[in-house]
């Protein structure tokens, strides 16, 4: 399952044989971090090698990170934090690249992280270094006996590609440093006025706004002579409020906000603003009718269609995913085959930093492996081309295309960074409409459904479970055929099947939305972009959404006297709000 959306709240806070040796490139001098990393690593690979079996591949990355997070409810600052930390994650591959301690299911043998000494001695980062590298060892050769067992008893794999690429070491030393420059009382206060707003609202029964920034450096030194050092910075706002309608199904609207640093988030004011918006369309969705299962032609908002893509092909585009024999396997075997109506591309390109003034989530330099970032051609009108590769080989993909991504404390697979779908065949927001209605008559459908925003969604990509995904919008409208106004709905999930859902599209419009989150998978979290027209589908299915035997509450809000404006389906109606 795959997760694109906001952060959780908890996960904010808790988020605070050898080949020959190859020299390894000098860092600058005073870089007392990242050449004690290299100092340690030649000095444990010379130790290492004389060992029976022997790593062929060492690698240290650390991440200094100096971050802060801000979290207020009902107008009240619940959680106000500052953390520096030095996380170190030790990869080790024992054996040879053809088989290695993590093939298959004991990649997870190949890591082990632990804290550094926020100081720069030399001496104490050293000595950590040394204990998770032997540690490391210890583990890594005990999963590789059990590797070549099973390998030499179980039946044969299809894919009988390497355990890893061979590929040149990279150098790029970047020293800029991104101080942390953080009003921690403005935006303490920030955070709670715009908290506060939702507090107007009854029908709001809970809110959270939250804001995670933080910047810092990140390395990487490894025993092929790859030494990387460049700055990292991000700062993300979520807004998330909940109702209850009277039937007891949830209703959650999440706005979110990702900027290379605080300056870029919006204004208190348009934050305010956002916050009425949001309850606005909460009321709206609590008084809306739930929808019904429902099939046919539907139209999706750029941003929609985004994540849409996102979860449909852009995880079953990812490289490991196609050796992987628990894996649904969906576009394995369809290289140089049409995949898409032949009007659609998709790239991902995380050497993209903005797209038609958004900025894009998912760019970077290199990837976690130390490869450069690369724009992939994955599918070229319609045919698919390519995968996401990070460095786990797979039949007739040998190296890596720089999309080898993780969050700290996992081994890096074939991510998504910015996932950019273009068209050919596009029409104005006008025109578009006005075939989605014409596709609503042809088809003898009284209404369509279009799909205005979106909270995100998952996907299921492995054989054991149907190979099936679902998007999961907030803003739904029934569009009828008869010219009547627009209807919204509630409790829509767009549901399916990837092969027939992505060849449903008739036609797209020609403006690019950007979606940007944060996507979970085996690698942990990390940041992602998506950008795609709005589109057109002869046919999607939507399901209902889930219901909760909850009421609403009984009780009215402090500050809105005895009863309260209908707004629990069985109070009287109030008057006004009292002081």
């Amino acid at each position: 399952m795959r997760r694109y959306g906001v952060f959780i709240l908890l996960c904010l806070i808790t988020a605070l044989l050898c080949i020959p040796w190859k020299s390894i490139a000098a860092a600058p001098d005073g870089d007392v971090l990242l050449t004690t990393m290299q100092s340690e690593l030649q000095r444990a690979m010379a130790s290492l090698a004389k060992t029976s079996p022997a790593p062929y591949y060492l690698s240290y990355a650390v991440t200094d990170s100096d971050t802060a997070a801000i979290a207020a409810t009902n107008g009240g600052v619940i959680l106000s934090t500052r953390v520096r930390r030095r996380q170190a994650d030790v990869t080790m591959h024992v054996g040879t690249a053809a088989l290695d301690n993590t093939h298959g299911q004991s990649r997870p043998s190949g890591l082990l992280s632990g804290l550094l000494p926020l100081d720069d001695d030399r001496g104490a980062i050293a000595r950590v270094l040394w204990q998770l590298t032997n540690a490391e060892y210890e583990r890594a050769s005990s999963a590789f006996l059990r590797v070549k067992t099973n390998y030499a008893v179980q039946s044969p794999e299809e894919d009988k590609s390497p355990d890893f690429t061979q590929e040149s070491p990279q150098r790029h030393i970047d020293e800029t440093k991104l101080p942390l420059n953080f009003e921690q009382k403005a935006w303490q206060d920030r955070v709670r006025k715009v908290s506060a707003e939702f507090l107007k609202y009854p029908e709001v029964y809970t809110s959270v706004v939250t804001l995670q920034t933080g910047s810092g450096e990140s390395y990487l030194a490894t025993s092929e002579g790859t030494a990387i050092a460049q700055p990292s910075a991000i700062s993300r706002l979520v807004m998330e409020a909940e109702t209850r309608a009277d039937d007891g199904m949830v209703l959650l609207r999440v706005e979110s906000y990702e900027q290379p640093s605080l300056k870029d988030l919006p204004s208190e004011a348009e934050l305010v603003a956002k916050a009425d918006k949001m309850a606005a369309d909460l009321q709206a969705l609590r008084a809306a009718p739930a929808a019904e299962p429902y099939a046919g032609p539907a139209l999706l908002s750029g941003r929609a269609a985004a994540v849409f893509f996102h979860e449909v092909l852009g995880h079953r585009l990812e490289g490991h995913r196609q050796r992987d024999e628990r894996e649904g396997q969906t576009f394995t075997k369809k290289v140089g085959q049409l995949v898409l109506p032949p009007f659609l591309s998709v790239v991902d390109d995380p050497t993209t930093k903005e797209l038609n003034g958004v900025k894009l989530a998912g760019s970077y330099d290199y990837d976690d492996e130390g490869m450069p970032a690369q724009r992939v051609v994955a599918v070229q009108d319609g045919v698919l081309k390519n995968f996401l590769m990070s460095r786990i080989p797979i039949a007739g993909f040998s190296h890596s295309n720089g999309h080898g991504r993780a969050q700290e404390g996992f081994i890096p697979t074939g991510r998504q960074g910015n996932l950019i779908v273009t068209s050919t065949k596009t029409v104005s927001d006008s025109e578009l409409r006005k075939e989605f209605i014409d596709e609503i008559k042809k088809q003898g459908k009284p209404y369509g459904l279009y799909f205005e925003d979106i909270q995100g969604g998952f996907t299921l990509t492995q054989r054991a479970a149907p190979q099936a995904f679902e998007v999961i919008p907030v803003m739904v409208w029934k569009v009828y055929a008869d010219g009547r106004p627009d209807q919204l709905v509630r409790g829509v999930n767009i549901v399916g099947t990837p092969l027939l859902s992505l060849n449903n599209i008739v036609v797209t419009g020609d403006k690019l939305e950007t979606f940007n989150g944060i996507c979970g998978a085996e690698s942990g979290q990390v940041p992602v972009s998506a950008s795609a027209p709005a589109m057109l589908f002869s046919e999607i299915e939507v399901q209902k959404g889930a219901r909760s035997p909850d009421r609403p509450p009984i009780l009215p809000p402090p500050g809105f006297g005895d009863t309260w404006a209908n707004v629990n389906g069985r109070a009287a109606q109030v008057t006004e709000a009292q002081p």
